[in-house]
């Protein structure tokens, strides 16, 4: 399988919701996901599903939208921008692939700085609700 295979899957999630558990069927076990907002990179499923799924409910409000794609073997580029109350977000999803399609690398950069200090502010406040419940 290609990474432009795996994109195609990732894109079927997101567009779906970006449910824990359809995330949880195109990450490797042993994933690593790289936050912009936390120092250290987030290793395992759990974490990599509960991160991106906090982000699919933080970034993707109806303002969201992927702008450009690059696909290189087994990596893909995508850049997005999205809205945060008032706040233009700009920033890309960089996701390595293995060769069955699953996502084993996950960064997201965000820019500008205000965008980073909104995107720290409700990822924060949507983690501690998914702990809670």
């Amino acid at each position: 399988m290609t990474a432009e295979q795996g994109l195609k899957r990732w894109h079927e999630v997101v567009e779906n919701g970006n449910s824990p558990e359809a995330l949880a069927a195109i990450i490797y076990e042993d994933a690593v996901f790289h936050s912009p907002v936390v120092h250290t990179p987030q290793r395992g499923r759990p974490i990599v599903v509960a991160y991106l799924s906090a982000a699919g409910q933080t970034l993707g409000n109806d303002s969201f939208e992927y702008v450009r794609e690059l696909v290189d073997g087994e990596n893909a580029m995508i850049e997005f921008r999205t809205e945060m109350d008032g706040i233009e977000v700009n920033g890309i999803d960089l996701i390595r692939f293995d060769e069955d399609g699953m996502i084993v690398d996950f960064k997201v950069m965000v820019r500008p700085l205000k965008a980073v200090n909104k995107v720290w502010e409700q990822m924060g406040a949507m983690l501690e609700r998914m702990k809670a419940s």
